[in-house]
């Protein structure tokens, strides 16, 4: 295994949100310095020992004091809701004022947080956005550590509140295509905690994929779901003409997600997200299984 770097000074953007709110206190108790990137530092509800710098990646403001005299930077900025354009335009812009940043401050290492999918032409537009700026940020900064997950199943993502809301609240569903893509479901857990690990590992790989211990498909998923709490089993009608906006609709209807989250979120679920390319020894070695990431997700 390669040997650890010592204690890393860390800038860390979107400490605010759900993942990075998840890995800040990680680097906290590994003992690296961390320095927040808030656009409302009053607003925000840090843990101890975090430092704030009021900034913006989309204005290119406070990126300067953040990144000065640090060595690692966490790039977890994601465009969701609005036009196709403006998030894209949203997320190039705020991903060149970052990797432009990172490169006069001379920080060594950038790790960024996308998508297992969207690099492909059938994939949506806010996937494709969210492998654009991997690009983006290639093109500037020294070293980029490109990390790419599966649904993440967690409390707090989008993507887990939705299937939890379809299992909860449908008995009965009408499911379209896109239930029998497969993909890799993979616990917050085991994101963070590779994400944290590339803080201070001597020799990054360029990329890491990220998935679970199970390949299943979304009809697999809800049934499984439904196991976990001990519900009845949903009824599932195929409609293979159900469109991905009709299920957009459909599903912001029935779930607590708001129909601008929804909608990339489902058009997303076209692609296939499975691990193309395990990662190196010492990376996400042994991912929870489907059913422990719900459970942990259910107990949290």
């Amino acid at each position: 295994m390669d040997a650890h770097r010592p204690r890393q000074t860390i800038v860390l953007t979107g400490a605010t949100g759900y993942v990075g709110g998840q890995l800040l206190p990680r680097l906290l108790d590994a003992g690296h310095e961390v320095r927040c990137v808030v656009r409302d530092p009053d607003g925000a509800d840090l843990p101890a020992g975090a430092q704030m710098v009021a900034g913006d990646v989309l204005e290119g403001t406070g990126l300067a004091e953040a990144l000065d005299g640090a060595d690692v930077a966490y790039y977890l900025v994601h465009s969701m809701g609005g036009s196709e354009d403006d998030f894209a335009q949203r997320d190039r812009r705020g991903a060149a004022n970052f990797g432009d940043a990172v490169r006069r401050g001379g920080v060594a290492r950038t790790v960024y947080l996308g998508g297992l999918e969207g690099g492909d032409d059938g994939a949506s537009e806010h996937l494709r956005s969210r492998h654009e700026v991997a690009g983006v940020l290639r093109a500037r900064v020294p070293e980029l550590v490109y990390v790419r997950a599966a649904m993440i199943v967690g409390a707090g993502s989008v993507s887990f509140q939705m299937l939890r809301g379809l299992v909860q609240r449908l008995p009965v569903m009408i499911t379209p295509k896109w239930l029998e893509t497969r993909s890799q479901p993979v616990a917050i857990d085991d994101v963070v905690g590779t994400l944290a690990a590339l803080a201070d590992r001597a020799n990054a790989p360029e990329e890491v994929q990220l998935g679970g211990a199970d390949v299943l498909t979304y009809r697999e998923m809800l049934r499984r779901f439904a196991a976990v709490e001990g519900r009845r089993q949903p009824l599932l009608l195929g409609v293979p003409l159900f469109t991905p906006r009709l299920s957009s609709y459909w599903v912001a209807l029935i779930t607590p997600v708001e129909l601008g989250l929804v909608k990339p979120l489902v058009e997303g679920l076209s692609a296939e997200t499975v691990v193309r390319e395990p990662p190196p020894s010492g990376l996400n070695d042994r991912p929870l299984g489907f059913d422990d990431a719900v459970r942990a997700a259910l107990a949290a």
